[in-house]
This record gives C-alpha cells, structure tokens and sequence, in this order.
C-alpha cells in the first residue's frame, strides 16, 4: 500500500511540474505583444515614430480589428510591424485584399542570413538608413527593391494585380530606439505617404481590441485560427499530457521491479522424460513393453491377494477369473504382450 501511495505522489509531481511548464513556455508574453505597437514606449515599440508622424501633419489612424472588417474600406494602407520575424508568405484573404487596390507594408520578414555586416548605413532620399540586421533578400522575379546594398534587398516592393506589398526584412526600422537617427523616420514616412492613400497601423496584432472586436472575430475570418489564438490549444496539450501520465500509471511503469519465480522442476517426472528420449532413439520399445508389462503384472497379483513373487500368466489369468467372474481371455491377450 505504501509503495501504491508514494507512486501516485511522483507521478503528481511529474504532472504538476509539466503542466507549470507548458504554462510558461505557451502563456502568451507581454513583451512579445507590445514590440512593434504604436502604443509602447519601449525600445522595440513605435511609440515615438507616431509622434513624429503627428508632428509632421501626417494622420495615422489605428487599426483595432481582425483585417477582414477592412473589405469594404476604400483603399488605404495598412502597416503591419512584428515583434518577430514571419515568413513572407500571404493569407488567401490578405492576398485578395490587397489586390482590390491596397498596400499592405509588412516589417519584420524572415530572410536568410548574409555575410552583409549586422550595422549598416544605408543611403536613401530621405539621408542615411541604419539597418541592424544581416538579413538580405533576392530582389529579382518582378521585385522592385527600395533599399539595399550588394548583399541583397532590406526593404521591396511586390505589385499584386492593384494593389502592392513593401516587405521590410527588420522590424526595427522606425522603432524607438532609432530616435536619433532622423533618415529612418523619414524614409518610412516617405515610403507611406507616396501611396497617396490614408495610413493605417495594424494594432489589432499586438493586442489591442475594439469593444465589437470580439464579436467580428467570431463572424470573419478562419474559425480555426480564430480557435488557435484561444487558451484551448494549451488545454489541449496539457489534458494530453495528464492521459499520457494517467495512461503510465495505469501500467504501474514506475513502480518497483517484481522478480519471477523460477517455476518447479519435478525431479522424476525430469528423470522419465530423459529415460524415454534415450529409450526411443535405441528403438528399444519391446523391452519397454515387457518391463512395464511386468511391473503391471505384480500390481494385479498383489491386488489380487496373490503376494509379490511373478507368477505364470495361466495361473495368474485362473486366479482373475475366479474372483472377478469375468472372461480371461482379455488378461491373457495382454499378458501374451507383455
């Protein structure tokens, strides 16, 4: 009982600290939210290059909402920073989105690493860009680059039927930490205003909801992302975890070894097994026959009150008539056997 006990208590321990660590490793963080929001003050946040740009006169609305509810906006352009690098691939929706005729400025897209140094002054209309990143991308296949050098493309452009994408491979290219280099600030607001179109920055991606939010990202868009961005993924996970140790524990794998009893060897029966296989091969089954024939013979004459000393088949068969009352003829055919 006690070895039954301190087994389910290891075994809630392993499932306590399991379950402590799914939490910490899929809670989402904070920080990871905030970079690259014109609400953060941070480093990484864009908190400043929104002052700036409502110094200079340019409006910048923020966008508060999942992108689908954008489908019946005139065109506009919408700038998407992430706190993480994400391939540069489109969703189908964002695809058809943009080419009704909007810009989609997307920075922070993951690209291979170059042999280009990490900190790089680039030149630009606008003065001198400083890029802090080694990544590089390819600018041909009907790319037009915007900024870059021989190592390959920072900043492009992508023309989707109307509309087009500017693909930024750092997302820290007007971040706040780039204050005092003015030819940053400028060169994104340039790239910005020469759609001609109102600028919108995407805060619905680092968190930030609308009151009706909510209820919009149940009526658009993808059920299963929609599904993906709850806490029912990590209760998923972690009630799997909990199957997987319950399962464990049902099979008593973590318990204490238990030795197996060899089985029981019966000397004799061991013993005429070996005297038959060595009997069988020599072929010797007449002497078999009459030996075990004779020692069945004393039996019936000791049964029969005749004592232990052989006596002739005749009289033997006489004697079992007598007090039987049966036919000898069948003792006679197998004493005649033996």
């Amino acid at each position: 009982m006690n070895v039954s006990k301190h087994r389910v208590v290891r075994l809630a321990g392993i499932a306590l600290a399991v379950l402590i660590l799914l939490t910490l490793v899929l809670a989402p963080s904070g920080d990871r939210l905030s970079s690259g929001s014109t609400y953060s003050r941070a480093p990484d946040g864009y908190g400043a290059w929104y002052a700036f740009m409502e110094k200079r006169g340019t409006p910048v609305q923020r966008w508060q909402r999942p992108l689908a509810a954008l489908e019946h906006q005139t065109p506009i352009t919408l700038l998407r920073v992430r706190g993480n690098f994400s391939q540069s691939g489109i969703a189908i929706g964002d695809r058809k989105w943009i080419e009704k005729g909007n810009t989609l400025f997307i920075l922070g897209v993951w690209q291979p690493v170059t042999e280009a140094p990490f900190s790089t002054q680039l030149e630009s209309s606008q003065g001198n860009v400083k890029i802090e990143t080694r990544r590089r991308a390819s600018w041909n296949n009907g790319k037009t680059q915007l900024l870059g050098d021989h190592f390959g493309a920072v900043v492009w452009k992508e023309t989707l039927d109307k509309g087009q994408v500017i693909w930024v491979t750092t997302p820290y290219l007007a971040a706040n930490a780039y204050q005092n280099e003015p030819g940053n600030y400028a060169f994104l607001a340039q790239l910005l205003t020469e759609t001609n179109q109102p600028i919108w920055v995407d805060e619905y991606i680092h968190g930030y909801r609308d009151p009706d939010a909510q209820d919009e990202e149940t009526a658009v868009g993808n059920g299963l992302e929609y599904l993906a961005r709850t806490p029912l993924v990590p209760i998923a996970i972690q009630g799997g975890i909990i199957l997987l140790v319950a399962i464990l524990a049902q099979n008593r794998r973590f318990g204490r070894p238990q030795t197996i009893d060899p089985p029981e060897v019966n000397n004799s029966q061991a013993y005429i097994r070996a005297i038959a296989s060595v009997l069988r091969k020599a072929q010797s089954s007449k002497f078999v026959a009459q030996t075990v024939g004779k020692a069945e013979q004393l039996v019936l004459q000791e049964r029969l009150g005749l004592g232990s000393t052989p006596l002739e088949p005749e009289a033997l068969v006489k004697a079992w008539e007598a007090q039987t009352g049966r036919d000898g003829a069948e003792l006679q055919s197998l004493l005649r056997l033996s």
